[in-house]
């Protein structure tokens, strides 16, 4: 196995991109992110706010009717479009044009969710970030690998993983089938772990941020959503995996000093996010 590239704060700076002091919120990137569920809600309102909170000019919700107070409450600067189905989403359909669409967090596994998911997949050429769910769903459906475009970013945790690739021996074995299913498939997949892992082909990457404080419930939705933003403000796939994966763990590493690992939730990850941008000015 090739030795990783490390993430670190230099190679963040290969990248990162000050956002221009004449800009407006029109070209600052435009992220919909499609997810959500009866009793998962919550999930699109961290990735979501995430994605603002990344740096993206407009974010707009995707989500069956039963979240639309929800989140229009939650978040009020995240525009919202409700899905026809009031408990889960049933068909993805939108006349906006984003710049790129993190979709699965707390989608669901319906049978009506199944079909809308392949019927976007189909159709759907706008630079994407697929997790939670939507990974699952995937992966219950290999020949739908097939229909991802090009520089897709999937982000599954270990189990996730298993389910996309089939269970391995070693660590070695692991990264070898990521590998290859990285490249049958031109996809890049962020393997969320301690530490975090980027196969991008057979170019891997390390992580060096991020502590056990991450180990929380809603800390991937909120890693779609900056992933999503970085896409959608124009980074490259891989970049936009490298800076989201960086950044997210360099929120639990500013917060931990402050909440203990124990008490910090997803919710901080997003709140320290300023301090994590001004870390590399």
């Amino acid at each position: 196995m090739m030795t990783p590239v490390s993430i670190d704060k230099n190679e963040i700076l290969k990248y990162y991109k000050p956002i221009a002091v004449d800009t407006h919120k029109g070209i600052q990137g435009h992220a919909l992110i499609i997810g959500g569920s009866y009793g998962k809600i919550g999930a699109v309102c961290l990735s979501s706010k995430a994605a603002l909170k990344a740096g993206c000019g407009l974010v707009t919700a995707y989500i069956p009717k039963c979240g639309y107070q929800i989140v229009q409450i939650a978040i009020p600067e995240v525009m919202v479009l409700t899905d026809r189905n009031k408990k889960c989403i049933s068909n993805i359909s939108f006349d906006l044009q984003p710049d790129a669409i993190g979709i699965g967090p707390g989608i669901g596994q319906d049978e009506v969710t199944r079909k809308a998911f392949l019927k976007f997949l189909k159709t759907n050429e706008i630079p994407l970030v697929i997790d939670a769910d939507g990974l699952n769903i995937l992966s219950q459906n290999k020949a739908w690998f097939l229909l991802l475009q090009p520089g897709t970013i999937l982000t599954p945790h270990p189990k996730e993983l298993e389910r996309l690739i089939g269970k391995w021996i070693s660590e070695e074995e692991k990264f070898e089938k990521t590998i290859s299913f990285s490249l049958q498939y031109n996809v890049i997949v962020v393997m969320k772990g301690a530490p975090t892992y980027i196969i991008d082909g057979e170019t891997l990457y390390k992580n060096t941020t991020g502590n056990q404080a991450l180990a929380t419930a809603g800390s991937g939705d909120v890693l779609t959503g900056i992933i999503s933003s970085f896409l959608a403000q124009g980074y490259e796939s891989v970049q936009a995996a490298i800076l989201g994966v960086y950044l997210h763990g360099l929120t639990a590493d500013l917060a931990a000093p402050k909440t203990g690992f124990q008490s910090f939730i997803a919710s901080d990850s997003i709140s320290n996010l300023g301090a994590a941008f001004l870390s590399l000015e």
